[in-house]
């Protein structure tokens, strides 16, 4: 806030300076309010995806909207819209998926309409089929585990009791499937556990949210042998993805329940087994991915927080820039210039998004064949985006909106040209942001961690479903199988044959 002095100064320069400054601060705050504006009244298709992502946006006329938008045309029909006037059209329905079990249901024609008017029976000549989805709503029933015990009657020796296979929660009353469905339901789905004790209610089973969190914290701590061999694939590989978010947890020890925790993720892992990896932490300090990429040679990508820069200096990692992070700021610039008119945000905006269409021309392409053209295309781009900056920079005050974008830019050059070094390097960190929406889209609904060991036990079940989806897995069957195999692993081999990329998708019994 901006207070007028008593009295002003005698000096014109003086009075000048002070002026000016003024001046740039009303500036300031009008862009401040127009982006806020922007964020709050802006049409939807405007709006930034985690706004677009939110369930509770459109929570109440989700139905309403959706039956509004136009369906889907193929690539033919938007051609041909083109060359005539536009027709409302129904895009062409998906096929289910052939993998779904079929039930057949015949329809005969009456028996007294199978013979003609001559007296002829009719006979078949051909059919029609039309496919229908069914869901059959959740089945619960009870295993009994019903052990014979033996013993001998012509002597004294002791009864025989046969054994159960081991469980993974001894003395539980959850089974595989009960454990895959709440895991799936909370972290894949985004259901809170009082929801899903409502599910089961309605069932007339009754188990206490309280449980319900005692077994996924239990499922998470029997896990952790997966999550070691995630975590080896994942630090195995020369590029890797970083990123954070705010967590709430309401019962740490010495801690104020409004304070934030943070959950970390990271994104790596060969293109054929791709590693989504969560981390709980108090803290978002350099120690936190001191401690999380301890060991890890190769190319690091994250946004700009210096809580990285520690990390990068570790001798063997080199940093990498987000140049989405940078389109951003040029945009919120591009979004407060003056109506209707061209500024240098917009030639800033247009160098980079060129530097995207060549990514997505590449998208195909091998690693080889990325490089070669990224030499060629994307580099002459990058020194014509440079010259500009280096011109643009002493012209623009800091404050602005376009002083920001600038600055940002400036001060990360370095690790954002340095994408072109490779054809396997990323432009951007988009891959780890993606990682880490489904943490954010459940927050919304479950809120907060109660205890750190909730949100210990989230990280894990986060990092093994987003790591199945990932790799072509189904949450739920891949969850099941694990669970219902994972109390009989011995060794090392044993776990890696669970891991996402060793089981055949939609394999669970």
């Amino acid at each position: 806030m901006i207070s007028a002095p008593e009295t002003l100064p005698d000096d014109p320069v003086l009075l000048k300076q002070m002026l000016l400054l003024a001046q740039g601060k009303v500036a300031q705050l009008q862009e401040q309010v127009a982006l806020l504006r922007h964020k709050l009244f802006s049409p939807k298709s405007e709006r930034s995806p985690e706004d677009a992502d939110s369930p509770q946006l459109a929570m109440f006329n989700e139905a309403e909207e959706l039956i509004e938008q136009p369906a889907a045309v193929d690539e033919s029909e938007e051609q041909a819209e083109d060359v005539v006037a536009p027709v409302k059209r129904r895009g062409k329905r998906k096929p289910l998926p052939a993998s779904l079990p079929r039930v057949e249901i015949v329809h005969e024609l009456p028996e007294h309409e199978r013979t003609c008017a001559c007296g002829a029976c009719k006979q078949v000549i051909g059919e029609e089929a039309s496919e229908q989805l069914e869901i059959i709503p959740m089945r619960v029933r009870v295993i009994r585990h019903i052990r014979k015990t033996y013993a001998c009657t012509a002597c004294e020796a002791a009864p025989v009791t046969a054994d159960k296979p081991a469980q993974l929660i001894e003395k539980s009353l959850a089974s595989p499937s009960v454990l895959a469905m709440l895991l799936t339901t909370k972290y894949a789905d985004g259901i809170p556990l009082y929801r899903f004790e409502k599910m089961l209610s309605r069932h007339g089973v009754d188990i206490p949210r309280q449980t319900l969190a005692r077994w996924v914290i239990q499922s998470g701590e029997q896990l952790q042998p997966l999550l070691n061999l995630l975590r080896d694939t994942l630090l195995d590989h020369p590029v890797l993805h970083c990123d954070e978010t705010r967590l709430q947890v309401l019962h740490e020890p010495g801690r104020d329940p409004t304070a934030h925790s943070w959950m970390w993720v990271q994104s790596g892992g060969p293109p054929d087994r791709p590693v989504i990896l969560f981390d709980y932490s108090t803290s978002r300090a350099q120690d936190v991915p001191l401690r999380l990429l301890d060991g890890y040679r190769g190319y690091l990508m994250t946004d700009d927080y210096a809580g990285y820069n520690a990390v990068a200096l570790k001798g063997g990692i080199e940093r990498l820039g987000c140049w989405a992070h940078a389109r951003r700021k040029f945009v919120d610039a591009q979004k407060v210039q003056p109506k209707g008119k061209t500024g240098r945000a917009d030639m800033a905006l247009n160098l980079i998004n060129k530097l995207y269409g060549i990514e997505r021309d590449l998208k195909e392409a091998n690693d080889s064949e990325r490089l070669s053209a990224r030499q060629q295309r994307s580099v002459p781009i990058l020194d014509q985006l440079k010259a500009w900056l280096d011109k643009t920079q002493p012209q623009v005050a800091g404050q602005t909106a376009l002083g920001k974008a600038v600055n940002y830019l400036a001060s990360n050059w370095s690790k954002l040209v340095r994408y072109v070094e490779g054809g396997h390097l990323p432009i951007d960190n988009n891959r780890a942001e993606n990682a880490i929406r489904p943490f954010v889209i459940g927050r919304k609904n479950w809120l907060f961690s109660d205890t750190p060991q909730g949100a210990t036990a989230s990280a894990q079940i986060y990092s093994l479903i987003e790591t199945a989806k990932a790799n072509g897995q189904e949450p739920y069957a891949w969850l099941r199988q694990v669970l219902e195999r994972l109390p009989s692993a011995r060794s090392v081999e044993d776990y890696e044959a669970l891991l996402p990329w060793n089981c055949a998708p939609n394999s669970a019994s």
